[in-house]
């Protein structure tokens, strides 16, 4: 076989791989898009009921309930952080079928969660398959003990 021949089966190899993967992305309904926040994923919850999903937001102060019999967690999302002191906007209820939360998972927490709207006793619900909490971007160190100096970075 020749040098040419041998290149042209490996690029078509290779495009049918990336047709194949695209192809996986868009039959799963998320595609390429990382993320919606609560604002973009409202505007269109009516196209959403079933549909894969991840939704962007923070968790609201005291919404954490863990259901030990079932197994699952259960909190509130909402779009500004909780710590800011701005308006809330609007929310979005959550249900986690797993007790393994994420160590920074907690109140005010940055998260994406990934999984599909649902309706549960009436009211739309977000079964989350995933849940991840975002590190903090930037070094806050403790603030220093009395008596002691304090260092600036």
């Amino acid at each position: 076989m020749s040098k040419g021949m041998q290149i042209a089966i490996g690029a078509a190899a290779i495009a049918a791989l990336l047709v194949w993967y695209g192809a996986g992305q868009l039959g799963s309904g998320v595609g390429f898009q990382y993320f919606q926040d609560l604002d973009e994923f409202h505007a269109s919850e009516s196209q959403m009921l079933g549909r894969a999903a991840r939704v962007h937001g923070y968790v609201a102060n005291g919404s954490i309930e863990r259901d030990l019999e079932g197994k699952r967690v259960r909190f509130s999302v909402q779009n500004a952080p909780p710590h800011k002191g701005g308006p809330i906007g609007q929310t979005l209820e959550v249900e986690f079928g797993s007790l393994e939360t994420p160590d920074l998972f907690k109140d005010g927490a940055e998260v994406v969660v990934e999984g599909q709207l649902a309706v549960a006793g009436g009211r739309p619900v977000f079964q989350a398959d995933n849940v991840m909490a975002k590190c903090p971007s930037k070094f806050q160190a403790q603030s220093p003990l009395a008596g002691e100096p304090s260092i600036e970075l």
